[in-house]
């Protein structure tokens, strides 16, 4: 198959260099691409569903899943870390010290900013509406 391909190739090619009309059968059908004349469309264009709205929340500069990297907070009583929750209590798991391997684990209830049992840092609970 290779070598008719190449065969074919090469004598297409001789019949352009001379000038002559190549026969009808070696002739390839000029292709076509059907976006040639609009372009690519972007993944917003192409979004639907779900994902559309998640992209235009991005866009906006919402985070409706907590993708990106949490604000940091001071963790005190006037600036607690706040801990977004569907519901009126989560688990919270705090790593006290920064060379610290273990996990420190604990409800977290919705009201007044609690404290961490080990080091001491405020947490509080904010609600959070999913967008679907």
């Amino acid at each position: 198959m290779a070598a008719r391909l190449l065969l074919r190739s090469a004598l297409r090619t001789a019949a352009t260099c001379r000038g002559a009309r190549a026969p009808a059968p070696l002739l390839a059908p000029a292709l076509s691409r059907s976006m040639a004349t609009g372009g690519i469309p972007t993944d917003e264009e192409q979004a639907t569903g779900l994902e559309k709205i998640i992209m235009k929340a991005m866009k906006e500069g919402a985070d409706p899943y907590n993708m990106m990297k949490p604000k940091s907070y001071a963790g005190s009583k006037a600036d607690p870390h706040l801990v977004p929750s569907i519901t009126n209590k989560r688990i919270v798991g705090c790593v006290c010290e920064e060379d610290n391997t273990a996990v420190v684990w604990f409800w977290l209830h919705e009201g007044e900013p609690q404290r961490c049992p080990s080091c001491g840092s405020h947490y509080k609970l904010v609600a959070h509406h999913l967008p679907h």
